[in-house]
């Protein structure tokens, strides 16, 4: 309310209006001060902030971190903190505590009058309830300042008993550097909890408070003894404990533990979870999925494989491991040394969005099979594509090998991590549809539009994180049964997903996820564990290949930025990422060589003990062999025959399918291919293709030659006929004519197959000045 006061004054008021005005102006300051009067109780002064404490699944300790103000603070009940400590605390600050009020009136007295005869201040009179005051409120060292203490300690007894003042007063204790409490003050240096300080410790600690520079222990420990000294002096003053008694415990040999980062192991995980909870009273100490002996083997494991790559200018990697059972988080590292500032250590791999290369490929072939779009025994197209972009230049995907293999199985195309085949799916299935399946699968930083990632997205044009791969992984290793990945064990836990495990951070973009088609998912597994289906780009026997079923997928950003290696056993679900976190591209690094030998190092050790259970091969599928290079029922002429799964509607077409006859896409691959290499068998006119026209220049008639070329196995010599005249007979698979304009109709022969093209040739109206291209 405001009230102009210099028009009231130059306004005639009668009485009643005056009266009213007044009463307004008192009611207001009662209510600005009441604030003021009113007691201090305990919800008042509660302690949010609070120092978060970790342990493993075990209970081993990983890590302490201090709260978001750097302060080192753990809450406990007055009933857990050790008798000896409270003794020792009262009798070095306030031994007449549980006897006075607010203010302890003989104390202050003594003060006055020892002050008065040394003229100096020789002891204070200084309350537990007047040090909570100043911990509370920091006044002003001079008369008001104290003043403001008195009043606001008055209000703490108003509103609290003696027993709670005590416990704000001991968890808020200043102990050193920033560690404020008891409870803290006992784990960090004794590694104990409060309740559990024996008199040595308990009065050592509550020497430290006093002035906690001057008595820092790890500084000062001369000072500190002394101090100690005092301590026990005042407990035989107070009848805590007896002189011989305080005389032995002076003498004691105390070990404080040495002055470390707070973590054990796991830095990056328990800062990224520090940021997904938040602590309370009752839960400062928070028991976390992780194996600490496994979580400190992968960092040990990243640490040498780093240091193996340092000469292709490789400096950081990130791990993860889950267990596909639960979901949960057993390892997660995100960096050779988190506390190596210069080399970005802090950067934490797990969570960084980086481009993935080739891993998101088995997502797209599965919903390929799913949707019908691809069978598992469907032939692709490993041969150079092209596809126009609006806005953008012509999109020709390519291996970095950038060579092609023509037509491939589904199964070797996968297992090869081949380009031009995975971006020809993509195409059949959709890139919104892919993206919006990806979605499901919990990849939420994909959130870009369709067009914005285009057909590049199965080859790695988005940006995900090690966390979405490795939770979409467990998918897969669940056969299409999605879960949370889970961090922490919490009694709440059952409202999350309604996991019986799931913790109260779990990760819920995924809950409620099904792919329910089992089959599709056990047959990309049964690919991704094929050893000999990735023989072509990887060999027999890689790093990928272990003593005991897994699946496994690599893959490699533009410009070997990023290399990763994901895959699964029954059991665990690894996923690894090698790289630089600066952006600088890797040396002779692909996903192989760089991600791939820490994968096979943590699943080794994973199943050092114990192998895990072969995969469920896929259902409802049958079994039939074929020729491993062409897809059809295996020929006296095949050289390799391997098993492939087939529909069982399929088997028809299996049956009555002898020859293998490649569709005109095929046509200039196979006219760079050496007939060795080419395993079909019908005859094939590659050069000229059907349809094409020849521009014949003026004065050039005699000289510009086309090259008639053919592939495919033949039955004996080759006879060419160019318009039902016969050119040649010859045992070559190519021949040179001179051109001469009109409608040719060429065609080879050799025994009972053949092959037909129409071409044109026509007279050009001008000779052109240059060579070379024109845009």
């Amino acid at each position: 309310m405001k009230i102009n006061l210099r028009s009231l004054l130059k306004t005639k008021l009668n009485f009643k209006t005056s009266k009213v005005i007044l009463s307004l102006l008192l009611i207001c300051l009662v209510v600005r001060l009441l604030p003021y009067f009113a007691p201090i109780r305990t919800a008042d002064i509660v302690q949010n902030q609070l120092a978060m404490q970790f342990s493993d699944r075990n209970g081993l300790p990983l890590g302490t971190l201090l709260t978001r103000d750097q302060e080192h603070t753990a809450v406990v009940p007055l009933n857990q903190v050790s008798p000896q400590f409270i003794q020792a605390i009262l009798a070095a600050e306030d031994g007449s505590f549980y006897q006075h009020g607010a203010l302890d009136i003989k104390a202050i007295f003594r003060a006055i009058k020892e002050a008065i005869h040394a003229k100096r201040i020789v002891s204070g009179a200084s309350t537990i309830t007047m040090q909570l005051a100043r911990m509370l409120d920091q006044v002003p060292r001079n008369l008001l300042g104290k003043v403001q203490e008195i009043w606001l300690s008055w209000r703490l007894t108003a509103g609290m008993n003696k027993d709670e003042i005590l416990a704000a007063y001991i968890n808020r204790l200043p102990m050193g550097g920033n560690i404020y409490g008891v409870e803290a003050a006992a784990r960090t240096y004794f590694s104990i909890p409060a309740s559990d300080l024996n008199l040595a410790q308990a009065s050592l600690l509550a020497a430290i408070p006093n002035n906690p520079t001057y008595f820092n222990p790890y500084e000062h420990w001369e000072r500190l003894k002394q101090r100690q000294q005092y301590v026990l002096n005042q407990m035989v003053m107070d009848g805590y404990v007896t002189e011989a008694i305080a005389e032995r415990i002076s003498t004691e040999k105390v070990v404080f533990q040495s002055r470390q980062k707070g973590i054990i192991a796991a830095p990056h995980f328990l800062f990224w979870l520090a940021n997904q909870i938040t602590p309370t009273k009752e839960q400062s100490l928070i028991r976390t999925t992780i194996n600490r002996s496994l979580q400190q083997f992968v960092e040990t494991q990243v640490q040498q494989v780093i240091a193996s790559l340092n000469t292709n200018n490789v400096h950081d990697a990130a791990a993860l491991v889950i267990d596909n059972h639960t979901g949960e988080v057993l390892a997660y590292v995100g960096s050779p040394d988190y506390f190596n500032e210069a080399k970005l250590g802090r950067n934490d791999g797990v969570q960084a969005l980086r481009q993935p290369g080739s891993t998101l490929k088995p997502f797209v072939y599965e919903l390929a099979l799913e949707k019908g779009v691809i069978r598992p025994n469907t032939i692709l197209a490993d041969v150079p594509a092209h596809y126009a972009i609006p806005g953008a230049k012509l999109y020709s995907p390519t291996d970095y090998t950038e060579t092609f293999l023509g037509p491939v199985r589904v199964r070797v195309a996968l297992a090869n991590s081949l380009n031009v085949p995975a971006v020809r799916v993509l195409e059949k299935v959709g890139v919104q549809t892919f993206l919006e399946r990806l979605h499901q699968l919990g990849f939420t930083h994909l959130n870009q539009t369709p067009e914005y990632y285009g057909l590049g997205l199965t080859l790695g044009s988005g940006e995900v994180s090690l966390w979405e791969l490795a939770s979409a992984y467990v998918t897969m290793a669940r056969q299409g049964e999605a879960t949370p990945l889970l961090t922490t064990f919490s009694d709440s836990s059952k409202e999350n997903c309604q996991h019986p495990h799931t913790p109260t951070n779990a990760d819920k973009s995924i809950c409620g996820s099904w792919f329910p088609n089992r089959t599709t998912w056990q047959l990309i597994t049964d690919m991704l564990s094929d050893s000999h289906a990735r023989a072509t780009a990887f060999g027999v026997d890689s790093v990928l290949n272990l003593p005991f079923p897994a699946a496994v997928k690599t893959g490699t950003s533009s410009n070997f930025r990023d290399t990763w290696t994901v895959g699964f056993t029954t059991d665990y679900t690894v996923a690894t990422w090698v790289g630089n976190f600066n952006g600088e591209p890797m040396r002779q690094v692909s996903g192989v060589t760089g991600a791939a030998p820490l994968w096979n190092r943590i699943m080794l050790h994973l199943h050092e003990h114990q192998e895990p259970a072969a995969f469920v091969p896929p259902e409802n599928l049958i079994q039939l062999p074929i020729c491993a290079s062409s897809g059809l029922q295996p020929t006296p002429e095949c050289t390799s025959v391997v098993q492939e799964y087939f529909y069982p509607e399929d088997k028809v077409a299996y049956a009555n399918q002898h020859d293998f006859n490649l569709p005109s896409e095929y046509n200039d691959w196979l006219a760079k291919q050496p007939q060795s290499n080419l395993v079909f068998s019908n005859l094939r006119i590659v050069s000229p293709h059907n349809g094409d026209l020849f521009l014949l220049y003026p004065g050039e008639e005699g000289q510009q030659k086309l090259e008639l070329k053919l592939a495919g196995t033949k039955s004996g010599p080759v006879e060419w006929w160019l318009n039902n005249e016969k050119l040649a007979t010859q045992s070559a698979n190519s021949l040179f004519w001179h051109l001469r304009p009109g409608n040719w109709t060429l065609e080879a022969r050799s025994g009972q197959m053949s092959d037909k093209v129409n071409f044109q040739v026509k007279v050009a109206t001008f000779k052109p000045t240059r060579r070379g291209f024109s845009l």
